[in-house]
């Protein structure tokens, strides 16, 4: 579907012409050509709830003279939000991971204390007194809650040829899992796009038209969402991905947008906080105010005027949110968390990079000096050693357009980069903001989570005081995205952990509902053509789940072709056989004293004095030696504390299996797990990796279970990875390099020019141990 209908048609031609070449022309083809292909697809009588267009007129006096935004109609593009709801609900590709009801879950924490956790949206608090509040109805009570969380994001696709922008509208049943809507399934959807209202130069900055858009958007919602309204106040039979039907009521819930977008929907003065009363002149725009709430905004609006509305409240008068024309719905609650814009890209990348980067030019005896200190560090950042989770910088940070993956990896190598020039203050209060945002982006949450994050923010809002103190930040620290931080652990609390319902969905989002069909169009009045294929895709998506529903596709077609012809009799498994063997799998990886497998391949084998000479490791043979002693004999004392005769001989012509790689299978949840938090990870030890330089990977070594983070574990090296058979029995083993407890940070010397990141675990006499490579090693270390 992401092909022009000419590639279509080649292929096609393609497949007729094998055909023809093996006698084969009688034959139909599967599809005749492009047209018959596409018009199949729009057949297909599952999914695909058809598009309409509304148009929307400006209300007031219009004549001649007006300005052109007042008389041209606005039309919106939308699915029946009924539709789509029981559409994406009856889905059986998320039996598996759908909530019908509000949840507590408590676990037990090493010191058998009871905590709750805080994970997908139904274990909140704020699902349970929607529940509790419709079950006081008795013609609801008993009916499940169905949440309907939107997001909405502005796009542009080209800006050299026209400048073509999009506002799709996504929703999502909030009820799904988070994890189903991180691995890019089809539990986020494009549900309408929005009018984007344009006027000449001398009118798109006046107040009427400033006002007019805020109207048009909010009115579009409303009426996007109009069709739930009675399944808010009725219960509605919905058929669940279990198969089984239920009376449901909906409820709004969270709204996923950036600062620009809350403030439209917030209906808020822009600086101001869309979810509290806090003023963003004062002081204690550091701290979260008294909370906005529907019934506050409404009495406000009767009270006050405009004028002062604006001045004392952040609010204006003009325009009513959308979520006033629905039962129980409260936009202020409802904005959730930004992660990407607020946290990643916004305090991050916006403020604390660029401030560090404004301080070195501050200080530096000359502009030539600063660049030769910011070239030093992009230097430091590219000699960044390979390790999972880790990208290195290779041309340091001049890039043309940051993404949020460009920035998120900046966040992992940036601090130690930036030591030794600039205060130590500064790179503490990035090193907590760094905390605070590996806490939040955990997929759950527990009580000591959110401690730890509170703890985390009011350590970087003591300490960013350094940039105001050196005049980085003169006018001090009053920053919407900034402030936005405050309302995080609440917000937790309320609706689980954020990265389930983050920004950085939609925009993934993007690239499938907008960006790629927009390719694949005429790039003429492309709207239509867009709606077109999300149609087609949609239909593809609900007949591929039906298909799966019904086993038809339990093997590839070639297996089922073999299968059919007689020729391969075997039955497929089928998928509940399959999920049962990898959960088994899984929890028997958990379950292991060691979760490591060696690579099933075998890269070399060898002698002991040929690998002594190959790894430059004289006494490799006497480390075999020990290692056997204290395999044979683990009551004794430590073989290192033994003389060396003491210890079993191995025969020099012991072969020696060489491994390059072994495996790691871990519980790890973030949002890069898959489905359960199970995670893995490949440890390298290539002496040519990818035929270049050498890579051998550094590793984590837990030495006393019994003490928390770093004071139980070593840091080491793996130099190889060996298996060997002596009496019968094998051995797998690591020959690794330690690393001592130091507590080094960089020299004070630059990194030569041509320094190379493979010779970084080499060069130096002191490392950091980097906790923010990713969540494990975050979780892990600290």
């Amino acid at each position: 579907m992401e092909n022009s209908e000419g590639d279509i048609q080649h292929l096609l031609d393609i497949l007729r012409a094998r055909n023809v070449l093996h006698g084969l022309e009688d034959i139909p083809p599967i599809f005749g050509d492009a047209n018959h292909y596409l018009s199949s697809l729009d057949a297909i009588q599952y999914g695909g709830c058809s598009w309409k267009s509304v148009a929307f007129r400006y209300s007031g006096p219009v004549d001649a003279d007006s300005p052109s935004w007042k008389r041209k109609p606005h039309v919106i593009h939308l699915r029946n939000a009924l539709e789509a709801v029981e559409s994406m609900v009856a889905s059986s590709d998320f039996k598996d991971a759908f909530d019908t009801r509000p949840y507590e879950e408590y676990i037990c924490t090493p010191s058998g204390e009871k905590t709750r956790r805080f994970c997908n949206l139904m274990s909140g608090q704020w699902v349970t007194q929607k529940a509790d509040e419709i079950a006081k109805d008795p013609t609801t009570h008993g009916a499940m809650l169905t949440i309907v969380a939107l997001g909405a994001d502005k796009t542009t696709v080209t800006v050299g040829t026209g400048n073509q922008e999009f506002h799709p509208v996504y929703y999502t049943v909030a009820n799904i899992h988070n994890d189903m809507r991180r691995s890019h399934r089809d539990a986020v959807a494009p549900l309408a796009f929005l009018a984007i209202p344009k006027a000449k130069r001398a009118e798109e900055n006046t107040e009427e038209f400033r006002i007019f858009k805020k109207q048009l958007y909010h009115q579009s919602l409303a009426f996007i969402l109009s069709s739930l309204r009675p399944g808010m106040l009725k219960p509605h039979v919905l058929k669940c991905p279990d198969g089984h039907f239920r009376r449901a009521i909906f409820e709004l819930g969270p709204f996923i947008a950036d600062y620009p977008e809350q403030v439209y929907l917030a209906g808020v003065v822009q600086r101001w906080c869309p979810k509290c009363l806090a003023h963003p002149d004062q002081e204690g725009f550091n701290h979260a105010g008294d909370p906005r709430f529907r019934e506050l905004t409404e009495r406000l609006l009767d009270t006050y005027s405009n004028a002062d509305l604006w001045d004392s409240f952040g609010i204006i008068g003009d325009v009513t949110p959308f979520t006033n024309y629905f039962p129980r719905a409260d936009i202020h609650e409802l904005l959730t968390p930004d992660i990407l814009h607020q946290l990643v890209k916004g305090t991050f990348k916006d403020h604390l990079v660029t401030w560090v980067e404004d301080y070195i030019h501050a200080m530096a005896d000359s502009e030539a000096d600063a660049k030769r200190i910011l070239d030093d560090i992009d230097r430091r950042l590219a000699a960044v050693p390979v390790f999972p989770g880790l990208r290195r910088f290779p041309n340091g940070r001049n890039f043309q357009q940051w993404t949020g993956n460009d920035s998120k990896a900046l966040m992992k190598v940036f601090l130690p980069a930036i030591a030794g020039y600039v205060p130590e203050e500064m790179v503490q209060c990035i090193s907590a903001l760094l905390d605070f945002s590996y806490l939040v982006r955990r997929s759950s949450h527990v009580t000591q989570d959110l401690r730890d994050m509170q703890a985390a923010l009011s350590k970087f809002h003591r300490l960013r005081a350094i940039f105001e103190t050196v005049g980085i930040r003169p006018d001090g620290f009053s920053l919407p995205r900034q402030h936005a931080l405050v309302h995080y652990v609440r917000n937790i609390q309320l609706f689980g952990s954020p990265n389930g319902l983050c920004s950085s969905i939609t925009e993934s989002k993007h690239i499938v509902a907008v960006k790629r069909p927009w390719r694949r169009s005429s790039r003429k009045q492309p709207l239509g053509q867009i709606l077109r294929t999300l149609t087609r895709l949609s239909k593809l998506a609900a007949i591929r789940n039906e298909f799966a529903r019904r086993g038809m596709l339990r093997s590839s077609v070639y297996t089922h072709a073999r299968r059919t012809a007689g020729i391969d009799l075997d039955d497929p498994p089928d998928r509940e056989s399959l999920d049962d063997d990898r959960f088994r799998h899984e929890a028997e990886a958990i379950a292991a004293e060691d979760p490591y497998s060696m690579s099933s391949t075998v890269s070399l084998s060898s002698r002991p004095n040929v690998l002594m000479h190959e790894l430059d490791e004289p006494s490799l043979s006497a480390h075999f030696r020990r290692y056997l002693h204290d395999q044979l004999f683990p009551e004794y004392e430590l073989a290192v504390d033994r003389d060396l005769d003491d210890c079993p001989e191995i025969p020099l012509r012991t072969r020696i299996d060489v491994f390059t790689s072994a495996r790691a299978v871990f519980y790890a949840p973030s949002e890069a797990a898959g489905p359960g938090g199970m995670h893995q990870e490949f440890i390298r030890c290539s002496p040519h990796w990818y035929g270049d330089r050498p890579r051998y990977d550094t590793v984590f070594v837990q030495t006393n279970p019994d003490l928390p983070g770093m004071l139980g574990m070593a840091v080491a090296r793996v130099r190889g990875l060996f298996s060997f058979v002596y009496d019968d029995m094998r051995y797998d083993c690591a020959f690794v390099d330690w690393f001592e407890l130091d507590g080094g940070v960089y020299g004070h010397s630059s990194i030569p020019v041509d320094f190379h990141f493979a010779d970084s675990l080499v060069a130096f006499n002191r490392y950091y141990v980097n906790w923010f490579a990713d969540y494990h090693t975050h979780e892990t270390v600290i």
